[in-house]
């Protein structure tokens, strides 16, 4: 490749970009201020960085260029989900549904990157692309914030009161001796649910295993972070009933979320091991 082809490829791919960020502009708007608002997302601005350096990697260690896709007519085949993805996402501005229009975003990033560079490059950055799923919040989370704390705690306080602490319960509310709690949202765990589910994302691309270990890892995220989010209710209650509602409601409270958190991890460390997916992949670092 000669130096001035090189320089039309770098001005084609920084006016690609130009003209993508421009499109795209809206819903990413969207999505920071979700980023920023929603606490069950605060993870997201590390989603597309993320995707991003893994994209660079894979890049760095393509294999060798192919043909494009197929023509039919002069017209490549992978104009076609390109052409969709497009017309869903305008859709979805007009509509103001940017979540569907987030999707629609991610869709026509892969159409593009299928049509610019071929099934090779597409394959290859297969992973990065699917990555930034994870970065759209999903609609359905914050309703489920409510059921899932009021089982929580109703769960946390029969665990509790098994080990003989006056515990009552009364739909969200959990009463002991001298303390009340009324179990909100926030002790829904739900946000740590969403975390670990974009962490094992990563990990189940980074780690070498067979497919039954990679399917139970997977599985496992799920039961072990409301396990964990359940012990820490659970905890917190015991702290309250031993050493009064101040040391359990605001103390404790305030510091727990992330010591759980970090005990589920390592709970998947451990499990990940055990399903024989331990070796990091070298065709990326």
């Amino acid at each position: 490749m000669t130096l001035s082809d090189r320089r039309v490829r770098i001005a084609s791919a920084g006016l690609i970009g130009l003209l993508s960020l421009a499109l795209f502009y809206p819903v990413l708007r969207w999505l920071v201020s979700e980023w920023l608002g929603n606490d069950y997302y605060s993870h997201g601005p590390l989603v597309p960085l993320i995707s991003a350096v893994l994209a660079w990697r894979l890049w760095v260690k393509r294999t060798p260029p192919q043909p494009p896709p197929a023509s039919r007519g002069g017209v490549s085949v992978a104009l076609l989900p390109v052409l969709l993805s497009l017309a869903l996402y305008l859709y979805a501005l007009l509509q103001r549904a940017y979540f569907v229009g987030s999707l629609a975003m991610i869709a026509l990033s892969a159409g593009l990157v299928w049509y610019l560079l071929g099934t090779a490059a597409l394959r290859r950055l297969a992973f990065p692309l699917a990555f930034l799923l994870f970065m759209a919040p999903l609609p359905f989370v914050e309703p489920l914030s409510v059921p899932m704390a009021q089982l929580t705690g109703a769960i946390a306080a029969a665990v509790v009161k098994f080990f003989g602490a006056p515990i009552v319960v009364n739909g969200s509310q959990i009463s002991l001796p001298g303390a009340e709690l009324v179990v909100g949202a926030q002790c829904s765990g739900l946000r740590s649910i969403v975390a670990l589910l974009t962490l094992v994302g990563l990990v189940l691309f980074l780690v070498r295993g067979p497919a039954w270990g990679k399917a139970l890892l997977a599985s496992s995220s799920i039961p072990i972070a409301i396990l964990g989010n359940v012990l820490r209710v659970a905890s917190l209650l015991v702290v309250a009933n031993i050493w009064g509602a101040d040391a359990g409601f605001t103390y404790y409270h305030d510091y727990s979320s992330i010591v759980f958190f970090l005990s589920a991890v390592a709970l998947l460390i451990l499990f990940s091991r055990v399903v024989r997916c331990r070796e990091i992949r070298e065709d990326i670092f």
